[in-house]
């Protein structure tokens, strides 16, 4: 127990120096417009250039697999999430304001790094040239979510570490998978 709680006082030093901390108007209004494509809406645009690059042969066993990953993230994160039930820095601390609208009521893990990074882990390793910028976006994101005071500082680090689990344990089920499916 000790150790949960100093890692919560570590969180909220983090998070009170980071929300106090300010980008100019400009800045924080494009940081806000950002951090919302992390809800998902980029992955249409980067699935249209995969898919002009590599053509459909090679562009159906890429997206197969990223969501077979994002199935295994989102049943692991639900069950994380309703299991830990941590509340949100703006929820905790009165110092901190969410600056971004939060998804749903608690805060670990990060949903957006994890799912985010469950699909980019699956691009990254089939056409690593373009998923190594999927790769820094769910990171990105992540910490300026902690910046608008909606995570702490471990629910980033934390879905990080279970956007990577889950592509690996999407991985080990796609391989006989995709055997069965000729892919």
């Amino acid at each position: 127990m000790q150790m949960f709680k100093k890692i919560a006082e570590f969180d909220n030093r983090v998070s009170v120096y980071w929300t106090n901390r300010h980008f100019s108007a400009k800045t924080t209004k494009f940081l806000k417009f950002y951090v919302r494509l992390g809800d998902g809406y980029i992955w249409g645009i980067f699935a249209l250039f995969v898919f002009l690059q590599l053509g459909w042969s090679n562009f159906w066993p890429i997206l197969a697999q990223a969501l077979v990953a994002l199935v295994v993230s989102l049943v692991l994160y639900e069950g994380v999430k309703l299991s830990t039930k941590r509340p949100r820095p703006f929820a905790a601390n009165p110092q901190i304001k969410a600056e971004v609208p939060p998804l749903d009521k608690y805060s670990f893990p990060s949903g957006h790094t994890m799912n985010n990074l469950a699909v980019a882990s699956a691009v990254f390793y089939a056409v690593p040239q373009y998923g190594w910028i999927m790769m820094l976006l769910p990171l990105t994101w992540g910490l300026l979510r902690v910046y608008f005071g909606v995570h702490w500082l471990t629910d980033i680090i934390c879905g990080f570490l279970l956007g990577v689990l889950s592509f690996a344990i999407a991985h080990v089920i796609w391989i006989p998978v995709s055997g069965m499916l000729g892919i």
